[in-house]
């Protein structure tokens, strides 16, 4: 089956004050048609910036991403226009970007449609059931203020279903509400993926999102490192002995190699094994072991956030790292 998205070799560059912000570098990912997934990762990690070139808000600088057949890197102006109107949903952590405060929830639904010229019956009929199924039929006349941050997180759900699309984009959609409502917002995310055959991918901190999708992707300093899987054959045979014992998840972790064959080993994993900027590869049994070089140090510094942020909160600290270290090394020669 062919990948629904597929990102290779993805570069996006950002000029900031005269200096150049790496935030994804060569980054790779294939996701199926109908895949709920998420993608976690520290500020500053690419997050933010994938999920934009993702919906058609911002362009690569360099690589492929091509959305079911439509490639966003080489689109016209209109055809990205019309990808974000009716390809694309998204739900956004600020209930100021979802919704507006002065329509009622169900003026917010059908506000959409009413753009895409939707005829008045069908936009009724889909804004109900929109409603219905995130449970808010009965608080349609409500505004924003008379609704909790639970409810216009729903209401934001719907609004980003409105003109059908086939990829559903939150970002960090569970940031601002308790830790029961988060597991109720995500446990509609599954609803509607399946319910409406939906791709679809949420951005989080959160790393307890892995018992709320199919698979994790991790995203480090702009690229993929690794990935948890649910092991499907587990779940299944856990759900044939009872509900009881199937809600223990049950999930692989990857580390992901890219087309070169690089690799990102975890910063902690390196820093309890002592690992530099050299290794050694050894074959074994059924694998290659990895062995630390004595005396091998870092190139560069760990990563370190700093108080300056681009446009869409990732954090320049890997470009700002080079840059030193280019003007430490100019000194000293």
């Amino acid at each position: 089956m062919e990948p629904f998205i597929l990102c290779e070799n993805l570069v996006k560059i950002y000029k900031l004050s005269g200096l150049e912000v790496v935030a994804l570098q060569g980054l790779n990912l294939a996701v199926q048609p109908g895949e709920l997934m998420g993608i976690i990762g520290a500020s500053g990690s690419g997050k933010s910036t994938l999920l934009n070139i993702l919906g058609g808000l911002d362009r690569p600088s360099a690589g492929r991403v091509t959305i079911n057949g439509l490639d966003l890197l080489k689109a016209p102006g209109t055809a990205l226009d019309e990808y974000r109107r009716t390809q694309v949903g998204f739900v956004w952590q600020q209930t100021a970007r979802n919704l507006i405060p002065y329509l009622s929830a169900q003026a917010n639904v059908e506000l959409p449609m009413t753009i895409e010229s939707m005829a008045v019956r069908e936009k009724r009929a889909w804004s109900r059931e929109l409603l219905e199924t995130v449970g808010l039929w009965e608080h349609r006349k409500h505004r924003l203020a008379q609704l909790s941050g639970g409810q216009q997180q729903r209401v934001a759900i719907a609004v980003a279903l409105a003109n059908r699309p086939k990829l559903l984009l939150g970002d960090e959609p569970t940031g601002e509400v308790d830790s029961g409502t988060a597991q109720e917002i995500l446990a509609l995310f599954r609803q509607m993926n399946e319910q409406y055959g939906l791709t679809t991918i949420i951005v989080t901190h959160d790393p307890q999102i892995a018992r709320a999708v199919d698979r994790v992707v991790t995203i480090r300093d702009g690229s993929t490192s690794s990935e948890t899987v649910r092991r499907v054959a587990d779940v299944e045979a856990a759900l044939a002995q009872g509900a009881q014992e199937a809600s223990a998840h049950i999930y692989e972790e990857f580390v992901v190699v890219d087309g070169a064959g690089r690799l990102q080993i975890p910063p902690d994993l390196r820093a309890e094994m002592d690992i530099g900027d050299r290794v050694t590869l050894e074959r074994a049994d059924g694998g290659i072991l990895i062995r630390p070089v004595a005396g091998a140090g870092l190139v560069f510094s760990p990563v370190s956030q700093v108080s300056e942020a681009t446009e869409d909160g990732e954090y320049p600290s890997r470009r700002r790292r080079l840059g030193d270290w280019l003007r430490r090394t100019r000194r000293e020669t």
